[in-house]
């Protein structure tokens, strides 16, 4: 999330696991909310 502040690209995905059968969506408040869960 970091490089892609730093180089002004969005985040599409992110990875739960290893594989590729792993990327998911990504949801800034969803991202969040898990965070602080």
């Amino acid at each position: 999330v970091r490089i892609a502040g730093e180089l002004g690209l969005p985040v599409r995905f992110i990875g739960v696991g290893e594989g590729l059968e792993d990327l998911r969506p990504f949801d800034s408040g969803d991202f969040t909310a898990a965070l602080l869960d």
